[in-house]
């Protein structure tokens, strides 16, 4: 921090984008990078804008069941995390959380709220991607020792996420990917243990509806009015006069509602998410982290952890591997699944928090492998609802395969799985494809391509661009209900409705099969007999968050083609409009544990946020490729070295 400020003194020539905005930066500060760390948290929760969809659907009159059709929760048939689960862990009763059927309808003021909410929280960018991790013990190495890799999905952006870092002192050697200003590694490896992450899923966001007293000055809560907590949140704006923000807090959080229009008749909606819990030592965890041996000290570590929840692999030089659930994590009443607002009038209260003793967890498996895909990571006897709303079924059913099927692996084989393109969503729907009727002899030829195509979302792929094409098309059908021109979230939804027929589909007097097949025939007119290859299309890009804007953008963006989709382990999400792939691999590591310097890692563009900075992007085609950085601590070039000291007193000059 203070060498930061110190080289802010000096006045120095600073970048592009403060140049155009005119604007020299404060002093840097500790709580700058707490408040980027809790930025980056909230950027992982994503459960308020499900119920808030949930909520919104209930209030245009559709039923709770036809919303469960249309947004269905995990499926239960992908592979378990825990095939064994300590017994310890199995003694409590089921907690079971189902929807109490009694709750009343939002009326059409709440509609239009959370209509509006939802427009804005589009508005916003969504850094949550997806992420994968898996360790693999010595029995399934070749060098008998452990393997780990990690690559967590995040938003694209300029500059990049992460900043690949060595951090060397007098008690620790530790490396990997960390936050810009942030003293630690955040996925990395010491001497000792290595680490990666990925996103529980974990349901910690609550949307509660406030009853509002009559003067509008308190809200009902525990039979008693209960006034609101006011401050106001002042926002400078250059060349413009302040803009005053009022912000009303209530005991679960801020009444989020406010930052749309009034709406009159509509009830206040108030967030509690875990990221507003008081007591976060989530920074410190990652300190104790960087300096474990072992994994008692990483346990350790562990118990700091608050926010986001993540799913750790560990491995260690003495070849044991192991799992945690991280962060705190809240215990609801029966009848409240966490899948809609509930009244906030404190019968819905959180019951606290699952003990860090009961958080999942798992050491030296007998299958001597670990894998995490964001799924369900519960076992069905776990005493506690962690979430209902699990993603990566695709992913971690292709990545258990990938282990399993292969005796012994090897770094490379570990990169070979990260840069897997094989899309299992393409097989789901295979059925689907051989009962489709098309009438034109173009529809019939395509249709037998993509049943004999391997599902390859590679970059010369036609059939993958005839087939996401048809996907989104599918997406359509929901359009009348929701609103929403692309569903594309919910393929199990799409999978039923074709298998079993749909309300949707009666609505239009068609079957599914016929919607689906007249889906096919509009997407190859659509593209005429000039079908690009996917990679013409889906490209990873990367816009400037101010530059973008302006002329300069030509020399600021970048997009380069991507193989990949939403399921694949190289997980590439796309932009439905325009198949603009917006969320990928924010940075992949390798950790070999027989010999630490033989790790690898990488991320997207450079290390450099500078325009003119020659690292500005030089790490974005071996991205693309899929090559890899040595990730060493010692006999690597030194183009600069910072040494930090001590701050030192007066008294000790």
């Amino acid at each position: 921090m203070n060498g930061i400020n110190a080289y802010l003194a000096t006045k120095p020539s600073l970048p592009l984008e403060f140049q155009l905005l005119g604007f020299f930066p404060e002093p840097w500060t500790p709580a700058d990078v707490m408040v980027w760390a809790k930025m980056m948290a909230f950027g992982l929760t994503r459960n308020r804008k499900t119920e808030l969809k949930r909520y919104h659907l209930l209030a245009k009159g559709l039923s709770r069941e036809r919303i469960a059709q249309l947004m269905p929760l995990s499926p239960e048939n992908g592979p378990a995390l825990f095939s064994l689960m300590p017994k310890r862990m199995l003694s409590f009763e089921k907690r079971v959380s189902v929807e109490s059927p009694e709750k009343t309808r939002p009326n059409d003021a709440n509609r239009k709220s959370a209509e509006a909410l939802l427009a804005m929280m589009k508005r916003l960018p969504t850094l949550a991607g997806a992420s994968n991790n898996w360790v693999l013990g010595g029995s399934r190495t070749l060098s008998g020792k452990p393997l780990l890799a990690n690559d967590p999905h995040l938003l694209l952006g300029i500059p990049s996420t992460w900043h690949l870092m060595h951090l060397e002192g007098p008690d620790e050697n530790v490396i990997g990917a960390t936050l810009p200003g942030l003293p630690s590694i955040i996925i990395g490896h010491n001497n000792h243990i290595a680490w990666g992450i990925t996103n529980v899923a974990a349901d910690v966001e609550d949307l509660y509806v406030l009853q509002e007293s009559d003067d509008g000055k308190g809200y009902l809560y525990q039979n008693q009015v209960k006034p609101y907590q006011i401050r106001t949140e002042t926002i400078h704006v250059k060349g413009e006069p302040p803009v005053a923000l009022t912000v009303r807090e209530t005991v679960y959080g801020p009444v989020i509602s406010d930052v749309v229009e009034d709406i009159p008749d509509a009830a206040p909606l108030a967030l509690r998410w875990i990221g507003h819990h008081p007591f976060d030592t989530t920074l410190d965890a990652y300190f104790t982290l960087n300096k474990a041996q072992n994994w008692t000290e990483f346990k350790a570590a562990m118990k700091r952890y608050v926010v986001p929840s993540q799913n750790f692999v560990y491995a260690d030089v003495k070849g044991n591997i192991g799992y945690f659930a991280s962060g705190l994590l809240p215990i609801r009443k029966p009848g409240h699944s966490g899948l809609y607002p509930m009244p906030g009038n404190g019968e819905w209260d959180w019951q606290g928090f699952i003990p860090f003793e009961e958080l999942p967890e798992m050491f030296n498996p007998e299958q001597d492998y670990i894998f995490t895909a964001n799924q369900n990571i519960a076992p069905s006897d776990y005493p506690y609802t962690i979430s209902l709303e699990w993603t990566g079924y695709y992913r971690s059913t292709r990545i258990e395969h990938k282990i399993r099927n292969q005796e012994k692996h090897s770094i490379a084989d570990m990169i070979t799985m990260q840069l897997d393109t094989i899309s299992l969503l393409h097989k789901d729907f295979v059925p689907v494809l051989q009962k489709l009727t098309p009438t034109s002899v173009r529809g019939q030829q395509w249709r037998e391509r993509l049943l004999t195509w391997d599902g390859n979302m590679s970059l010369n792929s036609q059939e993958a661009t005839v087939f996401h094409s048809w996907y989104v098309g599918l997406s359509g059908l929901t359009k009348p209900e929701t609103g929403e021109e692309y569903w594309i979230d919910y393929p199990s939804y799409f999978l039923t409705a074709m298998q079993n027929g749909d309300v949707a589909c009666e609505a239009l007097k068609m079957t599914c099969l016929e919607y689906a097949t007249q889906v096919l025939e509009q997407t190859l007119a659509r593209w005429d007999d000039k079908i690009p290859a996917w990679g013409q299309l889906h490209q990873a890009t990367f816009k400037h968050p101010l530059l973008t804007h302006t002329p300069l953008a030509f020399f600021s963006d970048r997009k380069i083609p991507f193989a990949g989709d939403m399921f694949t382990i190289n997980k590439a999400i796309y932009d439905p409009e325009n198949f603009r792939m917006i969320h990928g691999a924010s940075y992949r590591q390798v950790i070999d544990l027989a010999k630490l310097d033989n790790s690898r890692y990488i991320h997207p563009m450079g290390q450099s946020g500078q325009l003119l900075s020659p690292h500005y992007d030089d790490l974005l085609p071996l991205w693309q490729k899929g090559e890899y950085l040595p990730n060493k601590t010692k006999d690597y070039p030194v183009a600069d070295r910072l040494v930090l000291e001590p701050l030192m007193s007066d008294s000790n000059i």
